[in-house]
């Protein structure tokens, strides 16, 4: 093993955190509100919209996010009309493709999170405030969200991690983050072994980073837990 050379790649794979990092927050984010909406259609009542989030949801957890990926970098491409749409800025240029596959895949396993966290409270509760006289809203907001956020806390925390390292995918279309200066490295040095145990123990590193996190937040929303 050629520690010399692990020392050397260390710093250069460092450089890439910041974009994996850029990836995985922006992605979680629009994610995040793509996913409450998707929820909030399944549970709605309405038909259409039940129909539609579910086949979005059918779609992107049924299908490769790799294969998400190439489709939207390589063949949205294809078609004139996207190409002379005002969407094409975007979508020509891999870092939003990135972003947009990413966001995509990971607001369908979000919204089922979210969907059985709110599944999750019990009736009684919301029973009871509406027999205090609070409206649907303020009952959301006061009994359903703060139980449905905990239960849907730690399988969401998974979902984060796994999107980290799905980031990885997205060295496939010339993107530079962790993965991808890895691979540059390797093309150079021929040292498969040595530059990706660096690249693992990165992920591992911010990993666990997000981890304790997630339990410092479960911890935060448990009170009697702490007691």
């Amino acid at each position: 093993m050629n520690w010399q050379l692990m020392a050397d790649a260390f710093p250069r794979l460092l450089a890439g955190v910041p974009l994996t990092l850029q990836l995985v927050a922006l992605a979680e984010i629009l994610g995040l509100v793509l996913a409450t909406g998707t929820a909030l259609a399944r549970l709605s009542g309405n038909r259409v919209l039940e129909r539609v989030s579910r086949a979005y949801v059918f779609v992107f957890r049924g299908t490769p996010l790799l294969v998400q990926i190439f489709l939207i970098y390589y063949g949205l491409g294809q078609f004139p009309a996207i190409r002379e749409s005002v969407l094409w800025p975007i979508l020509r240029e891999p870092y939003w493709c990135a972003v947009i596959a990413l966001m995509l895949n990971t607001g369908a396993y979000t919204s089922e999170i979210i969907r059985g966290g709110i599944q999750s409270v019990p009736h009684g509760q919301v029973e009871a405030a509406r027999a205090c006289g609070m409206g649907r809203w303020l009952t959301f907001r006061r009994i359903v969200a703060p139980v449905a956020i905990r239960q849907a806390l730690p399988a969401y925390g998974n979902e984060v991690i796994l999107m980290v390292k799905a980031s990885s995918l997205a060295s496939t279309i010339t993107l530079l983050e962790v993965t991808g200066i890895a691979r540059r490295i390797i093309a150079q040095s021929y040292a498969v072994f040595e530059v990706f145990i660096v690249a693992g123990a990165i992920y591992l590193v911010i990993n666990f980073t997000l981890a304790a996190l997630v339990r410092l937040a479960e911890q935060r929303l448990t009170p009697w837990v702490r007691a």
